[in-house]
């Protein structure tokens, strides 16, 4: 879409840490940015897009995957696995904590799971992007949703900027704005 209505206009796609997303639109590192919330929306245009399914990432092995979706007590006295980019903050009543360090990220962490060790709760775009073969995930029915909106620094909203956000919201080349 954004080749057709912006042919003279390149498109970079450049991947965000959740804890850097904010800091990458107000210094201009990015112009628009797909980003989790909640977000501090002071001197943002935050445009909520959807909320998106948690998901629990165990090994193949996994009782846990005998199920074709779980609910949080399916967890109880389960190793829950909490990767410093956490991006659900979510408290499973009942879980046991890993007796080793907090994986640096997701990826980390559904590595260890992969070995056998515990289990995870991801967004399940997350659980989609790191996914291997030694891995399944299963949607938490009860658990948190994760939020999901379009942001931008309001005084910079340029055309370009605008065209995105019409891309991104579905409008056709011919539809008014609103």
């Amino acid at each position: 879409m954004w080749k057709e209505r912006m042919p003279r206009t390149s498109l970079e796609l450049v991947p965000l840490a959740v804890a850097d997303e904010r800091d990458a639109l107000i210094e201009g590192a990015v112009d628009a940015a797909i980003v989790r919330l909640p977000l501090d929306p002071d001197g943002l245009h935050v445009i909520p897009l959807y909320d998106e399914v948690p998901v629990v990432v165990a090994s193949v092995d996994s009782h846990l995957t005998a199920a074709d979706d779980l609910e949080l007590a399916d967890l109880v006295g389960e190793v829950i696995i909490v990767p410093h980019d956490d991006v659900l903050r979510l408290d499973v009543p009942g879980s046991v904590a890993p007796a080793f360090a907090r994986p640096a990220d997701t990826a980390e962490a559904i590595a260890t799971v992969a070995a056998g060790v515990g289990v995870v709760v991801v967004p399940m775009s997350l659980a989609r992007l790191h996914h291997r073969k030694d891995v399944e995930y299963r949607p938490l029915r009860d658990g948190r949703a994760s939020s999901v909106a379009l942001a931008w620094v309001a005084e910079r909203t340029t055309p370009e900027v605008e065209a995105f956000v019409g891309i991104v919201r579905g409008r056709t080349a011919n539809s008014s704005r609103g």
